[in-house]
């Protein structure tokens, strides 16, 4: 079968030249710790959304719906003023964390709308205020308190009777090198409007770190076309059809920033204050590390404005003539892409969905640059911050300057490893050799540790995330195998030997006590416990997680199931697989034998799994608090093949022998000793009866279900909060929506609202099981109802909970935006088929709540949606 355009662009080394120039520019560059160059680790506050006019960054660039090469040297970004407005809209405004009652928080509204995976056609929209900008508003009712909910620009007066801008900005390739910038200025209003529409083009300030390197220049060489040229990216030309070019520098204002005189007399802020303040600060020249187009047009009501822009490496006569039939022709090659990959059986509005999410996926690829040994100890012009304590201090190996899927590129506009392990199985979809890439990034040398510890996130790259790496390299792995018909073995080995390593490093650092039994401190659960699980009451001596072990038995049970596919082509890796899973059969051991008393994890009044401090007085006590920490020993578990099995024959012998010399170690884990009638073994750490207590609780209305998926802590603890008295008064009870509880800065909230990659694992497992206990095996769904229902259906029924986020209520607007005091996403045409994708959702109302842009790990929906589409095929 023919590939088509698109898919022939993602073919290596094909896919590379095609990657080149991509949505790469980060949406807040400000407020991150690489750009933290205080003396008292407030990063918040050294460089803040104000400053960021007119401060040249050290480490990369922000923009709105920016597009730039992979290196981030030349950057192409729009930006807007509305005439009213104190500065030039360049990037997107939002609350730092101090501001805001629920932490660090975008106020504005942008759509991630579409892009191919190879961004040869991408597509944003930006809904920009005809009025002035509420930016005191949204500061000052943000103040009043964590009990009430996040006041949103939705809430003010900004889009009442339309007054707003559709800034619809499109890039389109030509060729690998020749983009094409289209704005679409569309005014809602009833009544003519003016704004003004700048294309900005400028260099990422790398040369004032480096004296290898001189300023950069781009200039104008005639109407219409400017020449863009440095000794880093060669030469490009900028053609316009029309407005006024604007020069600066994109260097600092320092006296601004501490009253002493600047470097250069056309500062970074230039073109903002020539515009704004009509100041002379730009270059008459016409010649600058930065430049603007300026335009400005009045737009009359309902009607639109178009400016278009091409960035090329060639010499063009004529730049317009075959602009719009490029322009098309990348447009349906991106329809007829995704058109191919989803089913015609789905609706229009569940198309949307998944365009949506994987539009909003792969907009948010950022380019990340960070030299740890430079932050840490300075270079030319950045002396290294004088603090008793820094920052990283342990990660001086770390260099990283790629391409990296973010979170989310305002709110976290950084790599955090767990979130990048969802990631890559929701871009397998689109971009299979992108998401491998992803997951071995991660496990090269220049960002995991020596030790063998895999960075988690900026703010702190020694925390500890839950390591869900492994999952992710082997479901990846398989859905390649099982579409391509190949395993990608190459892949597999690299990414296990670098795993082997991280495997040992949490044996050696996480098992304080060398029992098996695991102490991950938050583990990215953040508040989910009564305290601080990285900074515990004193007089507690450690705590056996029951989270943290489970993910290590899930850990295992991957480096188990890798070792084995490994070993059908080399046999050295049966003896891998006997290792580990002795290392399984201790870590299942260890869970129900803890201490001299021999308390287990697993609760049998309660039967549930809960957490077991071990106090300094010699007393172990369990945390009775019903939490997705039980919930997660339901992810250890693998199912192998009776043939794949009995071929590995070391490893057969291995497995054999332990279970006869250790029946009580064996005893521990379900079914390794007996065949299904599918001819499959089971490796878990739960048997039959803890299952089925654990599915009570999980699909019990009243516990954990909600109508949109399953719960981060149960709602028992609405009425019975769990107090833990010990050096203080901890607590903790059951809230659905925001969090109330400071802990971490308040902007993270595991107790009670819905998740969506958890909600994605819980899934994943209960189909995993109903693999070997196939359909006879049925439960209570939900709990209490009498309706009997087998692993697969009630699999099926958690993603129609999940689904029904992204479905229409009664009002007729998406049930995530219940926080739509104004009904613009149900009654105004221009809103009601846009969507967000939040970062968590509120547990009884399903609310969108926390980052309204974390496609990272919310684009799962798209997984959801396919993964239950194959099944009905």
């Amino acid at each position: 079968m023919k590939k088509s355009s698109e898919q022939e662009r993602l073919i290596p080394p094909q896919s590379n030249k095609w990657k080149k120039w991509g949505p790469y520019i980060s949406e807040r560059q400000w407020g991150t710790v690489r750009e933290d160059y205080s003396h008292n680790g407030d990063a918040w506050n050294h460089i803040t959304y104000e400053m960021a006019s007119y401060y040249a960054y050290r480490w990369g660039e922000d923009g709105m719906a920016g597009f730039c090469d992979d290196q981030q040297i030349l950057c192409l970004a729009p930006a807007f003023w509305n005439g009213k407005d104190p500065i030039l809209k360049e990037r997107l405004f939002g609350l730092n964390n101090p501001q805001g009652n629920h932490g660090e928080d975008v106020k504005e509204l942008y759509f991630h709308l579409n892009s191919s995976p190879s961004h040869s056609y991408c597509s944003f929209l930006y809904k920009y205020p005809q009025g002035e900008f509420p930016y005191d508003t949204l500061v000052q009712c943000n103040k009043l308190g964590r009990d009430l909910p996040e006041f949103e620009i939705t809430d003010t007066s900004a889009f009442d009777r339309d007054k707003y801008f559709d800034c619809h900005i499109e890039y389109a390739k030509a060729e690998e090198e020749d983009i094409l910038m289209k704005m679409t200025i569309h005014n809602r209003s009833s009544e003519s409007a003016s704004i003004h529409i700048l294309s900005h083009l400028w260099f990422r300030n790398y040369w004032r770190h480096n004296p290898r390197y001189r300023r950069p220049s781009i200039e104008s060489i005639g109407n219409g076309v400017a020449r863009a040229q440095s000794v880093r990216c060669g030469r490009y030309f900028l053609y316009y059809e029309e407005g006024k070019p604007l020069f600066c520098e994109n260097e600092t204002n320092k006296f601004k920033l501490k009253g002493t005189k600047s470097d250069t007399r056309y500062t970074k802020d230039g073109i903002n204050n020539h515009i704004i303040h009509k100041t002379h600060s730009v270059n008459p020249k016409e010649k600058g590390s930065k430049m603007a187009v300026h335009n400005v047009k009045e737009i009359e009501g309902g009607k639109k404005a178009i400016i278009r822009i091409r960035l090329t490496r060639k010499v063009l006569h004529d730049p317009w003539l075959d602009f719009e039939t490029e322009f098309r022709k990348r447009e349906k090659e991106t329809q007829d892409h995704y058109n191919s990959l989803y089913p015609e059986s789905q609706s229009e509005e569940t198309r949307e969905v998944l365009n949506r999410a994987t539009g909003g996926l792969l907009w948010t690829k950022s380019f990340y640059y960070l030299n740890m040994y430079r932050w840490l100890h300075g270079d030319l012009t950045e002396k290294p911050p004088s603090r008793d304590s820094m920052r990283n201090e342990g990660w001086e190996h770390l260099t990283n300057r790629h391409v990296i899927s973010m979170p989310d590129k305002w709110e976290y506009p950084w790599y955090a490893v767990w979130d990048l392990a969802f990631h890559a199985t929701s871009f397998y979809s689109v971009d299979p050799e992108f998401a491998k890439g992803q997951l071995l990034l991660m496990l090269q040398e220049y960002y995991m540790h020596p030790n063998g510890q895999i960075p988690a996130y900026e703010w702190n790259f020694s925390d500890v995330n839950p390591p869900v790496h492994s999952w992710a390299v082997w479901y990846v792995y398989e859905k390649d195998k099982s579409i391509t018909g190949k395993g990608d073995v190459q892949f597999l080995e690299r990414a296990f030997h670098k795993l082997s390593i991280n495997f040992t490093w949490w044996v050696n650092q996480k098992d304080v006590n060398g029992i098996h039994l695991y102490d991950g401190g938050f583990l990215g659960l953040d508040n989910i416990g009564v305290f601080d699980r990285n900074h515990m009451p004193k007089g507690i001596k450690n705590m056996q997680q029951a989270d943290a072990t489970s993910w290590m038995a899930m850990f295992t049970l991957h480096m188990i199931r890798m070792s084995i596919e490994l070993a059908t082509t080399n046999r050295a890796y049966e003896e891998l697989a006997a290792r580990y899973f002795r290392h399984f059969l201790n870590i299942a051991w260890a869970m129900h034998h803890i201490g001299e008393k021999d308390i287990s994890l697993w609760d049998d009044e309660d039967n549930f799994y809960y957490d077991v401090v071990q106090m300094e007085n010699g007393l172990n006590e369990r945390l009775r608090v019903r939490s997705l920490v039980g919930i997660i020993p339901l992810f250890a578990v693998e199912v192998i093949g009776k043939n794949l099995f009995d071929g590995l024959h070391e490893f057969k012998s291995r497995v054999i022998n332990i279970i006869k010399t250790r029946p009580d170690l064996a005893s521990l884990i379900s079914r390794v000793e007996e065949v299904s009638k599918g001819s499959n073994y089971l490796f878990s750490i739960m048997r039959g009866f803890r299952l089925e207590h654990l599915l009570k609780r999980l699909l019990d209305e009243n516990e954990f279900l909600s109508p949109y998926g399953i719960r981060s802590l149960s709602k028992y603890h609405l009425d019975h909060p769990y107090i833990f008295e010990h050096n203080g008064r901890h607590e903790i009870r059951y809230d659905p929506g925001e969090s109330t509880s400071n802990m971490f800065g308040g902007n993270s909230n595991w107790r009670g609202p819905v998740w969506f990659p958890i909600n994605y694992l819980i899934i994943q497992s209960l189909r995993k099981y109903y693999t070997y206990y196939g359909p006879e095996y049925t439960y209570e769904f939900p709990t209490g109802s009498g309706a009997k229902m087998n692993l697969s259906q009630i699999a099926d029924q958690l993603t129609l909970r999940l689904l029904k986020l992204f479905e229409r209520d009664e009002l007729g607007k998406f049930v995530y935006h219940q926080n739509d005091k104004n009904n613009l996403f149900s009654k105004n045409p221009h809103f009601k088929d846009l969507h967000l994708f939040y970062e968590y959702f509120h547990g009884d109302t399903g609310q969108g709540l926390g980052a309204s842009h974390q496609t990272g790990w919310t684009a799962l929906v798209a997984n959801l949606i396919i993964e239950l589409n194959d099944k009905k095929d």
